[in-house]
């Protein structure tokens, strides 16, 4: 299973047509979205290619290619006009014997975790900046970073799940980070 994985697209148009663009380059299989999908929140300026209703278009014409779990700034009225499932606070994944919680991070995060085992992966967005890091009893901590509205100097970003590795790319597909399982 190859994903592609992306979080915090906040309703930017250009973000959410690089993300799938990258996928189709990536040839992943599925595209997961860590939520923030269509609104920018009110402690994010606006995006530059703000269209929420072009997002939910884009979006609901993949619906098929889509797994999502719900972010902070997704609501009830966001899942009325989307066509696929997006108020999961969370979906635990078993990727090539890895154990994966893969959440937005405004609940369950590096401070505030969920009950994981050893060796478990935490995989959460929300705080647009990306990240591979240990933490806890011989957990990883996995962030793609913002498409849409990257923080601390981070360029706008993805991530890409295949055979126990995580990479984390630039919108036009450069390496920026990749760890090994």
């Amino acid at each position: 299973m190859k994903l592609l994985i992306a979080s915090d697209i906040h309703g930017d148009l250009d973000s959410a047509e690089a993300v799938l663009s990258a996928y189709e380059r990536e040839g992943a299989d599925k595209l997961l979205l860590l939520g923030d999908l269509l609104y920018h929140g009110p402690r994010n300026d606006l995006p530059t290619t703000y269209n929420p209703k072009a997002v939910i278009e884009l979006l609901n014409n993949n619906k098929d290619k889509i797994l999502a779990v719900r972010g902070n700034c997704d609501t009830e009225v966001d899942q009325m006009v989307l066509t696929f499932p997006i108020l999961a606070d969370y979906a635990y994944l078993s990727l090539d014997g890895l154990s994966v919680f893969a959440t937005h991070g405004h609940h369950h995060n590096t401070a505030t975790p969920p009950p994981l085992r050893r060796g478990e992966i935490l995989l959460h967005g929300h705080t647009h900046v990306l990240c591979a890091t240990p933490f806890g009893d011989g957990n990883w901590y996995i962030n793609p970073g913002s498409a849409a509205l990257p923080k601390e100097g981070n360029p706008r970003t993805y991530a890409v799940y295949e055979n126990r590795a995580f990479t984390v790319k630039t919108l036009d597909g450069a390496l920026v980070l990749k760890k090994e399982f």
